[in-house]
């Protein structure tokens, strides 16, 4: 206990805190988009319902590796050996993970743009299940789990401000993931472009657990210089159809 009232009192605490809680949302961004994306394919009384789930199981596994944080050291030791590279369970982990960002984000486009897909998803049924819709969330939570926490140790020892900095940080991403849903929902160009970053992410993943590191800078300059894009193209085409009316 007087460990925990030293740290409130060390105002590096808090600037640690407030470093982590950012790092921790930024990293969360792909999460936030993947969870819009697989709930808006529900029925829209499941939708908020899957959000939530997904994200608060994020939260679980956010936690339970804080739990086993000596574990943590032995995801990244190389436990076999494929065309001269040793692959650690982070690896095989980020190698799956990418590898189902890229069927999950193909599959989408594919929706997206087949005429023949549309319309199949207007048939009774078409829609995808809530647990299957909370599996795949589950999936992915694991992969972005893991890339968090090891990030949350390489910047500070302290298990407290690491667990108070991890549930800061997901309930940011719970408040924000409903109006995040409705926006791209609303918006079928912005699905488009969420898909590309899946894809990109997947491709990222991939390159990660083969050794080729990717700097997280890169990405999301990317993303950001996107959405700006994308911005504009709103803007563009609010200030049309207000001129046409």
């Amino acid at each position: 206990m007087s460990h925990l009232v030293e740290l409130a009192a060390d105002p590096e605490t808090w600037l640690a805190l407030a470093t982590l809680v950012v790092m921790e949302v930024v990293l969360g961004i792909d999460n936030l988009v993947f969870v819009a994306i697989v709930a808006n394919r529900l029925a829209p009384e499941h939708q908020a319902m899957a959000r939530r789930l997904g994200l608060g199981m994020a939260l679980v596994l956010r936690l339970a590796l804080l739990a086993t944080i000596a574990s943590l050291v032995g995801l990244t030791r190389p436990v076999v050996t494929l065309f001269a590279h040793g692959f650690s369970v982070r690896d095989l982990i980020l190698f799956a993970g990418g590898l189902f960002l890229l069927w999950k984000a193909t599959t989408e486009i594919r929706a997206n743009v087949d005429p023949r897909s549309a319309s199949d998803d207007k048939a009774p049924g078409a829609r995808s299940s809530l647990a299957a819709a909370i599996a795949q969330i589950i999936v992915l939570d694991l992969v972005f789990s893991i890339d968090s926490i090891l990030t949350a140790v390489g910047m500070t020892d302290e298990l407290p401000i690491m667990t108070v900095a991890v549930v800061i940080a997901v309930a940011l991403m719970l408040w924000a993931s409903g109006p995040l849903a409705a926006f791209v929902h609303k918006n079928p160009s912005v699905v488009m472009l969420a898909l590309s970053f899946l894809l990109m992410i997947g491709v990222t993943l991939i390159a990660e657990s083969l050794g080729n590191h990717v700097p997280k800078g890169y990405i999301y300059a990317a993303m950001a210089f996107s959405g700006f894009v994308e911005a504009l193209n709103q803007v563009a085409r609010a200030r049309r159809d207000a001129a046409r009316g």
